[in-house]
């Protein structure tokens, strides 16, 4: 970044375990001048009450974080630590701003409540009177246990008139119990925090899945989306459906080959992958995503994960042309493939060459659809 960029970042790190240290290393390493706003990634092995509160009595600018299931900077992939990004003006050089809700229950949100937000965040907006989609972004992190991404991100979507929305599913370390975003010192549940961000910086935002279609087709014949459970696919138990396709048994099923082959949904002519989660005792499958019935799904083949991955960032300087921030959601299946395969240190090499924050989610928002085993991000330039 250059020592002239009119958006000051500071990225940093701790991994001390005890929280009120944690809050001052990184406080130590990313505090800075005319700080608009703080976004940080922890992990949920924190007492959330101790973190919360250190955070509100250390930070005085506006904080937008959630719990994770691992972070991610310039530096690698990390477990265990409070991670986070300062966004710094020039003074006298408004160039950017974050204007933050909270939506405290998901349960019910409806397009009422989206309107009030919209309402609300339109009378505070500096750079323009009205939501223009080339002056500005949304980001969204929400409760990743929550199973609400789907109708919350497209009444977001939706309310904001096609505004570009990246956001993350936050995660709670691969236990699966409970998932939290950040509230004014405290970390809650069934909630989320929705922000746009504002800039007269160029912007980019994107995605990235190293999967690609196949011929396998799979039309689904009985579903429960609310609880994205698929019980029939093409008449059959749907864990015996999708194993046929791959030529495989059902006792064959595991993680892994849920990993390498999950399905893609087509939508408006592109594609989304739907991950699957389990086979449940009935021979059904609890997928990440909800799957409506009579969706045609494809199934999808894997390319080479660190490839794709340094295209893609490639790809993103073709429309800034110097990237001073890159923010990232990259879904926690991805992470584990990672591991699996000891690519680490090959994408840590990639990291290396940008200012990149993010986390590892349970999900992943683009505009208006959730999606899974994806990367969803925004680039801002100089």
């Amino acid at each position: 970044m250059s020592k002239n960029s009119r958006l000051k970042i500071k990225i940093g790190s701790s991994f001390a375990k005890n929280e009120e240290q944690a809050v001052q290393e990184l406080f130590d390493q990313i505090d800075q001048p005319e700080i608009e706003a703080v976004i940080f990634f922890c992990s949920s092995n924190y007492d959330l009450d101790k973190l919360g509160s250190a955070l509100k009595n250390c930070f005085s600018s506006n904080l937008i974080g959630c719990t994770t299931a691992g972070e991610i900077t310039s530096r690698g992939y990390f477990e265990g630590s409070l991670s986070g990004v300062s966004l710094g003006k020039v003074p006298g050089d408004d160039v950017l701003k974050i204007h933050s809700r909270i939506i405290p229950t998901l349960k019910g949100f409806s397009s009422e409540q989206t309107e009030t937000i919209a309402d609300s965040i339109q009378k505070d907006l500096c750079f323009s009177s009205t939501f223009d989609r080339d002056k500005m972004f949304g980001l969204l992190l929400i409760d990743g246990m929550s199973i609400l991404e789907e109708p919350t991100i497209a009444l977001l979507h939706r309310q904001f008139q096609s505004m570009p929305i990246i956001g993350g599913s936050a995660g709670d370390d691969l236990k699966f119990k409970s998932t939290q975003v950040y509230s004014d010192g405290q970390f809650i549940s069934d909630a989320a925090v929705f922000s746009i961000i504002e800039t007269t910086l160029p912007f980019h935002i994107f995605k990235t899945q190293h999967f690609q279609p196949t011929e396998n087709k799979l039309v689904i014949t009985e579903a429960d989306p609310k609880n994205r459970i698929v019980s029939e696919i093409e008449g059959e138990p749907a864990a015996q459906a999708y194993a046929e396709k791959l030529g495989l048994t059902i006792d064959e099923l595991s993680p892994m080959i849920f990993s390498s082959h999950p399905v893609m949904l087509k939508i408006g002519g592109e594609y989304y992958v739907r991950s699957i989660q389990k086979v449940n005792e009935d021979n059904s499958l609890t997928f990440y995503c909800a799957i409506d019935n009579g969706l045609v799904l494809t199934v999808a083949k894997g390319v080479d994960l660190v490839k794709n991955f340094q295209q893609q960032l490639s790809e993103i300087e073709t429309h800034i042309s110097r990237p001073i921030l890159i923010l990232g959601c990259d879904c926690i299946l991805r992470r584990l493939e990672a591991q699996e395969k000891t690519l680490f240190e090959d994408l840590k090499k990639i990291l290396a060459n940008y200012n990149f924050i993010g986390f590892s989610t349970y999900g992943e928002q683009f505009n208006a659809v959730h999606v899974n085993q994806t990367l969803t991000g925004v680039a801002i330039g100089d």
